[in-house]
């Protein structure tokens, strides 16, 4: 059974238990992180917490831990659940006022909800999806304006994901007055040549962490980057296209709205930024 955490107490799973008034509950008035862990360590820890403080901010909610006292608390998670691959999910909700209330309880009286849980996932990084590639559908972008923050509202990504598997397929892209914001669960990108093409940084598109470093480790290897909007048009022309996200990491993209990417086939630059990009995480972990 897993140990759990909740607002300061670490608990069998079982005992681990969240008011029925909590507005993460409620009114998806809540935010959260993933992080990944190969070899029991955190892959870019900071990246998550930066970004964790910056949500919280954003919807003006208190954070109710430090970042130290949060990689203590991950460690022991991932220690007692004895994790050597896997993910640690955590979430911070602005808590419960003991009723139901759309306007914000006093923050001086009502405590935030925090609880991190961590998921067994053997063979993370040698993933068999990565090397068979996945298969995308596109569907209309219908998603609130700040998906810069990374809110626990995750109806209609998940509802993407259902249409996707409905198709036949792995996952869906989200287009939005004629271009790709981004994937269900992460961000888009499309290869020409030596030249990679992703969505620029707004209130479209979460501002991923793995997006970060991929993009920092393509420059380093001399690739191009360019980071503009794309249609899925432009998308089904280009040699190759792939995702990341925390948890999958680099994902290759082989079809596209039923037609085949390049030779249908994982391409060469994502392979080789994924490669890279586990290794170099691998060396960085905490």
């Amino acid at each position: 059974m897993r140990t759990v955490y909740l607002n300061g107490e670490y608990l069998p799973e079982t005992e681990a238990t969240v008011s029925i008034f909590d507005r993460g509950f409620l009114m998806a008035d809540g935010v959260y992180e993933v992080t990944s862990v190969l070899d029991g360590k955190l892959i870019d820890f900071e990246g998550h917490i930066v970004r964790l403080a910056r949500s919280l901010d954003e919807l003006d909610m208190r954070n109710p831990i430090s970042k130290e006292d949060l990689l203590e608390v991950h460690r022991e998670l991932v220690r007692v659940n004895e994790i050597d691959e896997g993910l640690i999910y955590l979430q911070i909700t602005r808590g419960s006022a003991g009723d139901r209330d759309f306007a914000f309880p006093d923050p001086e009286t009502t405590a935030p909800t925090i609880v991190l849980f961590t998921q067994n996932k053997p063979g993370l990084a040698d993933n068999p999806a990565a090397k068979k590639g996945a298969k995308i559908i596109s569907i209309e972008d219908i998603r609130w304006g700040r998906r810069d923050i990374k809110t626990v509202q995750l109806l209609y990504p998940s509802m993407g994901k259902m249409m996707a598997k409905k198709a036949g397929c792995d996952d869906a892209w989200m287009v939005e007055d004629g271009f790709v914001t981004e994937g269900t669960s992460n961000n888009a990108y499309i290869v020409k040549g030596n030249k990679i093409i992703t969505r620029q940084l707004s209130n479209d598109i979460l501002h991923g962490i793995t997006r970060v470093a991929v993009l920092r480790m393509a420059r380093e290897a001399q690739m191009e980057v360019e980071e503009r909007s794309f249609s899925i048009k432009e998308a089904q022309q280009a040699d190759e296209a792939f995702t990341t996200s925390a948890s999958a990491f680099v994902m290759p993209v082989v079809e596209l709205d039923g037609v085949a990417l390049g030779d249908g086939v994982p391409g060469k630059v994502a392979l080789r930024l994924r490669e890279i990009y586990i290794d170099e995480m691998r060396k960085a972990a905490v």
